[in-house]
């Protein structure tokens, strides 16, 4: 939690994949503490689910189109006159696959959705958070790359440990100018990312067996880490990835 009672009313986070997951248990998080959230997605009806009944603007946004993704801050910018915070969420596998069977659209679309996607938004804001003096920039990586995949994900590997590479250089590039970046690097969490990337029954229960909570972890459990990473908690914390994977070893 926060240090300052209230810290987050009236602050503005945008969050990128907000329509499902742990984008969407992120906005519903940062909504409770009294922020405002640009709820941004591909999915234009599931952002407005999220955005409903919150002081929120849902924006469809496909993170891989730049022009899209500056709409998107622009549009922030105009709703609530600012963005403290950036929670970059999209990303997926696209689908499990051994390394001889990826392809070349494979391995592009990983990369173009989980590093173009980051890339995209974090260009993006930095320059309104350097006229601001202040920002929090946190970035959805994985434990997939401390271990590389190996079997069935090393392009969703390869992509996010490019993912953990820039938020550490955009972090120490900024650390004096009063931005803070940082990514989190989860274990298996129970969200549609498996079932969209078609994880195997055989996958699943080897990843859960490698898990000593015996559990997967909930998209809750990762939004209020990423709360506790935007507040004034910990601000001599940044370029860092932080492992939360109910002590696992998929690294």
């Amino acid at each position: 939690m926060a240090k300052t009672p209230d810290y987050f009313h009236g602050r503005t986070v945008l969050i990128t994949g907000a329509a499902s997951g742990i984008g969407r248990a992120a906005a519903a998080i940062f909504a409770r503490e009294g922020a405002n959230v640009v709820a941004a997605d591909i999915d234009a009806a599931g952002a407005e689910a999220v955005a409903a009944g919150k002081s929120a603007v849902a924006i469809a946004c496909d993170v891989t189109d730049r022009a899209a993704v500056d709409a998107a801050v622009a549009a922030g910018i105009e709703a609530f006159g600012g963005i403290d915070f950036l929670f970059n969420s999209a990303g997926a596998a696209g689908r499990r696959a051994p390394f001889l069977d990826i392809d070349a659209a494979l391995w592009r679309q990983a990369f173009a959705l989980n590093v173009d996607g980051t890339f995209h938004a974090m260009q993006a804001v930095i320059p309104h958070m350097l006229e601001r003096g202040s920002g929090v920039i946190v970035n959805m990586a994985s434990m997939a790359h401390r271990r590389g995949g190996p079997g069935h994900s090393v392009h969703y590997a390869s992509a996010k440990g490019a993912v953990v590479t820039m938020t550490m250089g955009v972090a120490r590039e900024f650390a004096d100018r009063g931005i803070r970046a940082l990514s989190i690097s989860p274990g298996p969490v129970d969200t549609p990312f498996q079932a969209a990337a078609r994880t195997s029954p055989e996958l699943a229960r080897r990843m859960l067996e490698d898990v000593p909570m015996k559990r997967f972890g909930s998209p809750e459990e990762i939004g209020e880490l990423v709360l506790f990473l935007c507040s004034d908690s910990c601000g001599f914390m940044t370029a860092d990835t932080v492992y939360v994977n109910g002590g696992g070893g998929w690294r």
